[in-house]
């Protein structure tokens, strides 16, 4: 596998999210899905409608979504369509739901090794390309959020997040928190998950990287701790295993004394297995080139 290219500025700003997009010379065609993290209700941390409209308009892209598989504001779909509205998406662009219309389709994931098959949104073949943006951050129970679990647990449907958190046991969101899956078997479950929605869309995805508002916590997090690490800047790939990579290496490059809480999130939950299982499966290389651009 060739060595990927990631591009990174420590310019966080609206244009800058449009710049580092074209800085890749790939143009998303068609029907253009954007899958970013909607927020919580009471997460301050989760990157804003505003911030992030001159980009999204500039691909022409809808906005999409999924329901959790545990309890909040978005765990179902017309509650999350209301919270969509309050936090600005639904004024500013296209909103979907994927999965919200109770309707899942099966991805099989031939090189699986703990799921055979990863459910999502039926929604989501109506699109023919994908922008995978993530606010960079940890998270409670895979130790960071980013690419990979844009794809994950952020693509699945709510039975695929049952599917996922209980490594293929059940699908039933009634009973997942009952039969969470050991956390190795977890971490490599987002790797299979993720590699199912790469292979989807063939090549015709981007990603980008909001290294800002860094918590321990996940914009999931109704009630989130306040960022413990000093913003970092945006990064942009075709490679969901090196974007990943590269924030993780700029983390512990960071000479901000937060780092050290975010890392101890990030290496208690063994976080890192997720790019190491996605990198054996040949969804992505850790081995990548950081081009600084000045944007």
């Amino acid at each position: 596998m060739d060595r990927a290219k990631v591009y990174f500025t420590k310019d966080i700003t609206a244009e800058s999210l449009v710049n580092i997009y074209r800085a890749l010379g790939k143009e998303l065609e068609g029907n253009v899905a954007v899958k970013l993290h909607s927020g919580e209700k009471g997460n301050q941390n989760y990157l804003r409608a505003e911030f992030v409209k001159p980009l999204i308009n500039y691909v022409g892209g809808t906005v999409v979504e999924t329901n959790t598989a545990y309890s909040g504001m978005r765990n179902t779909t017309d509650k999350h369509i209301q919270l969509m509205k309050e936090h600005g998406w639904s004024e500013h662009f296209k909103v979907d739901i994927l999965d919200g219309d109770g309707e899942d389709i099966v991805l099989p994931i031939a090189g699986g090794v703990k799921l055979k098959e990863n459910l999502i949104g039926s929604h989501t073949t109506n699109y023919d390309s994908m922008l995978v943006l993530s606010h960079f951050k940890g998270h409670p129970m895979g130790g960071y959020g980013g690419a990979l679990k844009q794809l994950s647990i952020g693509v699945a449907s709510s039975r695929g997040k049952a599917n996922i958190h209980t490594a293929g046991k059940t699908s039933d969101t009634a009973t997942v928190w009952k039969n969470t899956a050991e956390q190795v078997d977890f971490l490599q479950s987002m790797a299979d998950s993720a590699g199912s929605v790469v292979e989807l869309f063939k090549g015709n995805m981007v990603f980008i990287n909001v290294m800002c508002n860094m918590s321990v916590d996940c914009d999931c997090c109704a009630v989130a701790e306040d960022p413990c690490i000093q913003d970092i800047g945006i990064l942009a790939s075709l490679d969901p295993v090196a974007i990943d990579k590269a924030c993780i290496d700029l983390v512990y490059a960071s000479e901000d004394k937060g780092r050290d809480h975010l890392i101890e999130r990030i290496e208690s939950r063994m976080g890192t297995k997720t790019i190491d299982f996605a990198f054996a499966q040949g969804y992505g290389t850790t081995d990548y080139e950081l081009i600084s651009i000045d944007l």
